[in-house]
């Protein structure tokens, strides 16, 4: 894995992690490939390359008014 994809799965990772304990989602961890990964949602598990999981979950976090940019 490239520094530039391990930036990005840590970010995820992060975002994911304040997601959940924000309870706007319900699990996440890695995909089944390096370049994926799983958030669930609603009850659904979905499987995202890392920039749309990114996306997603900034947009989520953005939505729920939660500001991380202290």
């Amino acid at each position: 894995m490239d520094s530039t994809k391990a930036v990005l799965r840590n970010e995820v990772q992060y975002l994911a992690e304040e997601a959940f304990h924000s309870k706007l989602i319900s699990g996440y961890g890695d995909g089944p490939n390096s370049d994926e990964y799983q958030i669930v949602f609603q009850g659904k598990p979905r499987h995202l390359p890392l920039e749309e999981a990114r996306s997603f979950l900034c947009s989520l976090l953005f939505e729920s008014g939660i500001d991380r940019q202290n």
